[in-house]
């Protein structure tokens, strides 16, 4: 090897080694500053000078003079600390600075920068002068306390593997670097000496190892190809006779003998892919810990700004997960945590006041849910101001449902409450950002609250990105998947589970009415044929359910999953691209996406067969005790080609229904002598009008009144307030 090649390699594993010890030297001094013991400082401290002492080496075999004299007098610092103890405040600033001058210093050498004027170089003359006298950092102001940051403390990626990296090479006249404890790994060792493995090869290996898999899937299918042309020859063979009967019968045994052989092939073939593959995910896979390290120093940077008192604590921190997963998860996990910090927890006088301890928690907690894992982000601070919230989303004109689900308008693009402009809020995102980056990992956030005692956000992420289980539907003449896990139920719908409200179409569950629309008009393709019962997916994104209409249901299968590539960042309702057995390409669906449009959805179009109309006009029997609405209702319907009959009162309404008979009954609820409810409960109680089209055209819009009306059995429900004549009359046109 050259001496350039050979330079370029020991800068690369400098520059590595120095990520792992920036994130050590900030867990070791967030430790000492919390240090409750001389003996846990004195060990502490230790270890500072250890990580300190073997970047200096590292970087005198690189010839990274800078950094090998911050080092230099980084220790010195550090030995400044040890002598006046952690309660010097100015002293550990300086000392955190330093630390995140060396990873920006890092940063600019693995893009080919100069030092020159870099924070790590104005940081000199103030190690130089902490060393000598730490008193003279009060006295001249050399670290003040800092302000907002502008820009966090960015949070380490993992490393490139589940393994500890070998020490830097240095010249014989260097120092021995050491490197730092290693931390737990699932990643085979050779003869117990971890092995580096970059995360890129790592990651084709996988690809390799899911295209294996896919391969055998593939054999699969040809197997039972082979099985299906011996069952030919042997219907072949019974019609021959003689010589041509054995010669049939021969063939017949050497087909299923190579039959066999190919089912035993592919079943090898599968156990040594699926071996393969669970030993790439385990070389693949680190502490969820790790996923999180430098978020514990961002909190505390921001509380300190804030003036505020914050502990960040991780459980099921060694829970192993997908390196690509943690990285996905990365940036989520900084905005919910910055956010907590920022709008959830109080300041101490604050907490105080409320009978909090003055130091608020935010905690972040990893577990197994199946085949998902479940990341939950929760403060014991304020709460959200739902108030507040449905007063931004109305000036913004989204639909406010005055409930608790209400909170998820948070999520909504450039929706914030806070009317300040700092560095961490007030620019309406964040939330928004968090739920598009979590979705592009096929999972799902949702958020609860509790006034006065904390927020707490759950995201739900698959516990593997590259290969899985997906659900295979046809949406006009195109192959699309869905995963299986997104999909709570198969439904075969029928026209008397369908409900209307306010134009949009409901499907009537067992437990609530759920928005209802097909895959066509979700994705913007050309509606199917209508059938008398059109296969649906009750789809579940977290807490949010909805049902979509598609033309078949193909199959059931594994694929394996590829992203849509660095040119299709964005793609409406896709995320990703699902290789199927057979080799063709179909689009993963995002769930979450698909059931927020299907939400928004007015009364889907071809779903159900539509019946011819008849020559005779349809009877329409009209019952409200306004004589305004009547008339304007009576005009609508009569000039859309209805008969109209028009009843002042319920009471009136069910005497001429059962003497003159209807097609429909449009009524008002609030009336008197029998009121709308009443009357449809009549309706539905009587054998001759049980299956009556009922639609009730009222000014009650709770809830309640929605939900009543339709358990009385109302076939759709329309508000006054919204009132519409198209809805009206598409309303009555799909249900006769």
């Amino acid at each position: 090897m050259d001496r350039d090649r050979l330079a370029q390699a020991l800068m690369a594993t400098f520059l590595e080694e120095l990520e792992g010890h920036v994130a050590a030297l900030n867990r070791d001094l967030l430790a000492l500053e919390k240090a409750t013991t001389p003996a846990r400082a004195g060990e502490l401290m230790n270890s500072l000078l250890r990580t300190v002492h073997s970047v200096k080496g590292a970087s005198r075999a690189v010839s990274v003079g800078l950094i090998e004299t911050a080092c230099h007098r980084l220790e010195e610092v550090l030995a400044a600390v040890d002598n006046q103890g952690p309660a010097h405040p100015e002293l550990m600033e300086l000392c955190f600075a330093t630390a995140d001058a060396l990873d920006d210093a890092g940063r600019r050498l693995a893009t080919k920068q100069d030092l020159k004027g870099t924070p790590l170089e104005e940081l000199l003359p103030r190690l130089e002068a902490a060393a000598q006298s730490p008193e003279s950092l009060r006295a001249r102001a050399l670290v003040p306390t800092p302000p907002e940051p502008a820009r966090p403390a960015p949070v380490p990626a993992p490393p490139a593997a589940a393994t500890t990296p070998p020490p830097a090479p240095v010249t014989p006249a260097s120092p021995p670097v050491t490197a730092p404890p290693p931390p737990e790994s699932s990643a085979p060792a050779a003869e117990g000496l971890p092995v580096r493995v970059s995360a890129q090869k790592l990651d084709a290996l996988l690809a390799r190892s899911g295209e294996l898999r896919v391969a055998g899937l593939r054999l699969e299918g040809r197997v039972e190809t082979l099985e299906a042309v011996g069952e030919e020859l042997t219907h072949l063979r019974q019609r021959l006779t003689g010589a041509e009967a054995l010669v049939a019968r021969r063939l017949e045994t050497r087909l299923a003998q190579l039959g066999r052989a190919l089912a035993a092939d592919r079943r090898t073939l599968l156990q040594a892919t699926s071996g393969l593959d669970e030993e790439v995910r385990r070389a693949r896979t680190l502490p969820f810990a790790e996923g999180c390290a430098g978020l514990e120093r961002n909190a505390r940077d921001l509380a300190r700004a804030a003036g505020k008192q914050v502990r960040l604590e991780v459980h099921g921190g060694a829970l192993e997960l997908d390196r690509s997963l943690l990285q996905g998860l990365r940036e989520p996990l900084l905005h919910l945590m910055r956010n907590a910090v920022a709008h959830g927890v109080e300041t101490p006088a604050e907490r105080r006041e409320a009978g909090k301890p003055e130091e608020g928690v935010v905690t972040l907690t990893a577990r197994l849910r199946g085949g998902r894992v479940q990341v939950v982000v929760e403060d014991d601070g304020r709460g959200l101001d739902l108030g507040a919230i449905r007063e931004k989303a109305r000036a913004r004109g989204l639909p406010v449902l005055d409930d608790a689900g209400d909170a998820r308008l948070i999520f909504m693009p450039g929706l914030s409450t806070t009317e300040a402009v700092t560095s961490v809020s007030g620019r309406g995102v964040g939330m928004d950002v968090v739920r598009s980056q979590v979705e592009a990992l096929r999972g799902n956030v949702d958020v609860s609250f509790v006034p006065g005692q904390g927020t707490r956000f759950v995201l739900d992420v698959p516990l593997t990105l590259s290969t899985l289980r997906v659900l295979l539907v046809l949406v006009s003449g195109q192959t699309f998947a869905v995963a299986g896990e997104s999909v709570e139920r198969l439904l075969r719908l029928d026209p008397g589970d369908v409900r209307r409200v306010e134009g949009r179409q409901l499907w009537a569950g067992p437990e609530a009415l759920l928005p209802l629309s097909t895959l066509a008009q979700v994705l913007g393709l050309p509606a199917g044929t209508p059938r008398p019962h059109p296969s649906a997916l009750l789809l579940s994104a977290g807490e949010v359910h909805a049902v979509l209409g598609v033309d078949e249901v193909v199959a059931e299968q594994e694929v394996l999953i590829r992203g849509l590539g660095p040119r299709i960042r964005r793609a409406r309702h896709v995320s990703g691209v699902a290789v199927l057995p057979d080799g063709r390409l179909a689009p993963l669906l995002n769930a979450p996406s698909l059931v927020r449009a299907a939400e928004g959805r007015t009364a889907a179009v071809g779903l159900f067969p539509v019946a011819a109309a008849p020559s005779a006009r349809r009877r329409v029997l009209l019952a409200d005790d306004s004589m305004t609405t009547r008339a304007l209702e009576q005009s609508i319907l009569e000039a859309a080609g209805y008969e109209v009959l028009v009843c002042s009162d319920g009471q009136e309404a069910w005497e001429r229904l059962q003497t003159e008979g209807a097609d429909a009954l449009v009524s008002d609820v609030e009336m008197p002598r029998m009121d709308g409810f009443t009357l449809t409960e009549a309706v539905r109680g009587s054998p001759r009008f049980g299956r009556l089209p009922v639609v009730l055209v009222t000014a009650r819009s709770s809830d309640e009144d929605k939900t009543r009306g339709l358990q009385v059995g109302a076939s759709a429900y329309l508000v006054k307030s919204a009132f519409d004549q198209s809805h009206l009359l598409e309303t009555l046109r799909q249900l006769l």
